[in-house]
């Protein structure tokens, strides 16, 4: 799992690429930093530990071999469901080839797939480090994989961008000036699945499943929107990102568990005659904070958070804040 750490790799390495690149759009740095650590981030934060290039990292930014199984008709249904899919297709051997030598060669650094480099019929299907779907090789850009493309971070980002505003237009946020920190977690969900259902909230797109095939940890959605909020925490030198002003930058993050929305207030109470009286600003369901002293005083806890492109301080009942 990416942490703060490997956040601020990627801002010092790419964080003024993607500033340029999000100049007119409702985009941030924390978002595409999200992405990354949403698609590889069981690759980089590995390879970046290593005496690798950076444009090496690049190219071992691969993942998800295929997993179809003819048998049983279980796994993957996007083209190509296997080597035979992709082989048949003009160039498809030549793909197979570089999607194959992907596998093996990311598999050196990154020990969960060595299992699936070992099968000669397993190929990677996710290319760069946002991740472009080998099902677009077919009919949409196939020299994108021919050309290794990926591998570049700047192609890389216009692919991603290119994506993200489809995916913003298929859920009608495409005349919103600005998007909140669930919305950009709204449209990464788009990005992975095609598609969103605002009743499910961030409780979409992919989610872990143990080896019974048992569904565990966080959904997508709720995966990318905790990124988020942690690469607000995360600032470099040059001040990449929005600054922050937690006074323990290592405090403990909690999550709003809440089904309204939590009360955050300038100081640690609440007038029971007017309980709206000190409130700075109410926080939604799955909200990230950041601990200042961890202390718990009359009920309270003292957090920090970004909100709607704001950042709070403030007081928020210990009740209702459950660990990350």
């Amino acid at each position: 799992m990416p942490n703060a750490n490997d956040m601020r790799w990627f801002k010092e390495q790419f964080g003024g690429k993607i500033k340029a690149g999000l100049v007119g759009t409702p985009y941030s740095l924390d978002l595409m930093t999200a992405l990354a650590c949403q698609e590889t981030g069981e690759v980089w934060p590995i390879l970046r530990k290593t005496n690798l290039s950076l444009d090496q990292i690049l190219e071992l930014c691969v993942g998800d071999s295929i997993d179809f199984n003819p048998a049983t008709g279980t796994g993957r249904k996007a083209f190509p469901r296997n080597k035979a899919d992709l082989v048949a297709v003009p160039n498809g051997q030549r793909m197979f080839d570089i999607a194959r030598q992907g596998l093996v060669d990311m598999a050196q650094f990154i020990t969960s797939y060595k299992g699936a480099a070992s099968n000669p019929n397993k190929f990677c299907h996710g290319f760069g480090i946002f991740q472009y779907d080998l099902q677009f090789f077919k009919d949409v850009d196939p020299d994108y994989f021919l050309e290794k493309r990926y591998a570049n971070f700047d192609a890389c980002l216009q692919k991603a961008l290119e994506e993200l505003r489809s995916a913003t237009k298929k859920i009608g946020f495409q005349n919103k000036p600005q998007l909140t920190d669930q919305e950009m977690a709204f449209v990464a969900i788009a990005y992975n699945t095609g598609g969103f259902n605002p009743a499910k909230g961030l409780k979409q797109g992919f989610r872990p499943r143990d080896k019974n095939g048992n569904p565990v940890g966080l959904f997508y959605g709720e995966q990318i929107f905790q990124f988020i909020q942690t690469s607000k925490t995360v600032t470099i030198d040059n001040q990449v990102g929005p600054a922050s002003t937690t006074t323990d930058p290592t405090g403990p993050l909690f999550k709003v568990a809440s089904t309204d929305p939590l009360r955050l207030r300038s100081e640690s109470l609440k007038d029971q005659n007017n309980p709206n009286s000190n409130v700075i600003a109410k926080l939604p369901n799955g909200q990230v904070v950041r601990a200042i002293t961890n202390e718990v005083v009359n009920g309270f806890l003292e957090v920090e958070t970004d909100f709607e492109g704001r950042h709070f301080r403030g007081f928020a009942s210990a009740e209702f804040l459950k660990p990350v």
